[in-house]
């Protein structure tokens, strides 16, 4: 059971959002699991998100690096190495993956959508953020008026928090989790389920309760240690970022919202009531698993495509360099695996670790285009003497149709509208394409707020940091067949040395 939540935070479960939301079948899962604390996501929005997640790979090696960039058709994934073990992958909900136009007419609708399903899944449900025809059908089917998509999730009432205009039994996260359990009633076991909630993702509106379930002057604000201006001074990056997604773009039918703390706390507590709306729901899951004795054979691994600002650093959505974007919660529970239960790794792990995961668990072998680790040594109570010291992130944020507000206000062509950031212990280097400044922050002083690149005495963090995201990215050079050689004696594999073995896993440190 593979279950990923759309745009959820990893401080709802571990930080200061975790404090005010109630996560209960999440929590408790975490009691009976391994927890990675320091989880990231390798890239962002969802569909690049979920290229990294099912293929194993960063951007930069699949090179779906927007919503809307073609996924090579025949790049190996989680699914179509699954089915190499006797697996038939099955899909309750989404993969947002474009599909490959070598593979289809002009005209086929599959090139009219970014919503398409990963090869080597089987879709059982469709649920897609913009079509989701058989929960509006079911909508329909209860008497609703459906409108169309955005519609659908505008809030039936005056105010942003009123609620959506279906009950809480109807929502799209209910009927994902009904249908998900009346197929896998029936089904045989040895099924293999992906299971995708488009909550908390925008546009925020949920059914009653949850719409009103947190007090927005009980919550925490935005984090914003300077104004807006000051922000955009800190880099040329956050003035188009703090521009590209306003307050107003995440909730549907408010077009004139003021983005000022109250309406932020207001907006959140929609967030956290949807985020509870999906622990609701995954406990359901959970239970039924229990109910139907499969939980104690079940390999359950749940984790979040990518992170939202809410407003920290005056940018809502998913398209910057902060953490927010990227700290992404990973749970796994291995029934085989049960003496470490309870037990919660902070060393640094990635999205693009979960394929090779899943695929080890299940006794199958990653194929060699995977970037990623497994982390079955974590769950069997031990780190890996040679695993990584930090995580690595990367974000496009051109557009080579429709130029960006980055690209038009500075002056960068899509192919240079690009950053990776590299994660120590210590420091973030988030270093930009087209001849803009890198930034460099001091993790445990002055967090994202400060940018100390250009201090005194940061040099030596600054090469050090940028010795270490270029080892990363030769390391990880994409190539299908980079440890294949034919021979004399004809085509041979080697493994990769894994996370004991090559020294490049490890920051380069400056003599």
């Amino acid at each position: 059971m593979f279950i990923i939540i759309d745009q959820l935070r990893a401080d709802c479960l571990h930080g200061a959002l975790g404090r005010h939301v109630n996560l209960p079948h999440l929590r408790d899962l975490m009691g009976d699991a391994v927890t990675f604390a320091n989880h990231h996501s390798a890239t962002s929005p969802c569909g690049p998100s979920r290229a990294s997640i099912l293929t194993g790979q960063y951007a930069m090696n699949h090179g779906s690096v927007r919503n809307g960039t073609p996924l090579p058709h025949d790049l190996p994934n989680l699914a179509t190495e699954a089915r190499k073990a006797g697996y038939e992958p099955l899909l309750y909900g989404y993969t947002d993956t474009s599909m490959d136009p070598r593979m289809f007419a002009a005209d086929d609708p599959a090139m009219r959508s970014y919503e398409q399903v990963m090869p080597g899944f089987t879709e059982v449900v469709e649920m897609r953020l913009e079509e989701s025809w058989p929960w509006r059908a079911h909508l329909a089917s209860k008497g609703y008026d459906v409108p169309p998509f955005p519609e659908i999730f505008r809030p039936n009432g005056e105010r942003p928090d009123d609620p959506a205009f279906y009950r809480a039994e109807d929502s799209d996260t209910a009927f994902l989790t009904d249908a998900t359990i009346a197929d896998l009633t029936v089904r045989p076991k040895g099924w293999f389920a992906h299971l995708t909630y488009i909550r908390p993702h925008s546009p925020l509106v949920a059914p009653a309760p949850y719409n009103k379930m947190y007090s927005p002057a009980s919550l925490l604000g935005p984090d914003r240690p300077c104004g807006r201006k000051d922000a955009a001074r800190v880099h040329p990056f956050n003035g188009p970022a703090a521009e590209y997604r306003s307050i107003a773009s995440h909730v549907e039918g408010f077009p004139d919202l003021d983005d000022d703390d109250d309406t932020a706390r207001l907006l959140r507590a929609i967030y956290l009531g949807l985020a509870t709306e999906v622990d609701y729901h995954i406990g359901r899951v959970l239970n039924f698993l229990r109910e139907t004795g499969q939980y104690d054979d079940t390999l359950i691994v749940v984790t979040a495509d990518h992170g939202e600002m809410l407003g920290d650093h005056h940018i809502w959505g998913k398209m910057s360099y902060h953490d927010a974007c990227y700290h992404t919660p990973l749970i796994i529970r291995d029934p085989e695996r049960s003496a470490h239960f309870g037990r919660v790794f902070e060393a640094p792990t990635s999205s693009v670790d979960v394929a090779p995961t899943i695929l080890d668990l299940i006794g199958q072998n990653a194929p060699e285009t995977m970037d990623g680790y497994s982390l079955k040594p974590f769950l069997e109570g031990h780190i890996p003497s040679g695993w990584r010291d930090y995580s690595f992130s990367e974000l496009d944020f051109g557009n080579p149709v429709v130029p960006t507000l980055w690209q038009t206000k500075l002056g960068l062509d899509a192919d240079d509208a690009n950053m990776a950031v590299l994660r120590s212990d210590t420091h973030t280097l988030v270093h930009f394409n087209g001849g803009l400044c890198p930034l460099l922050f001091d993790r445990k002083t002055g967090g994202e707020a400060t940018n100390i690149a250009q201090d005194a005495g940061s040099e030596k963090i600054l090469l050090e940091m940028s010795r270490a995201m270029l080892n990363h990215r030769m390391t990880h050079a994409g190539g299908r067949f980079a440890r294949t050689l034919i021979t004399q004696d004809g085509v041979v594999t080697v493994p990769s040395e894994g996370p004991d073995g090559p020294p490049e896993m490890r920051l380069a440190q400056v003599s």
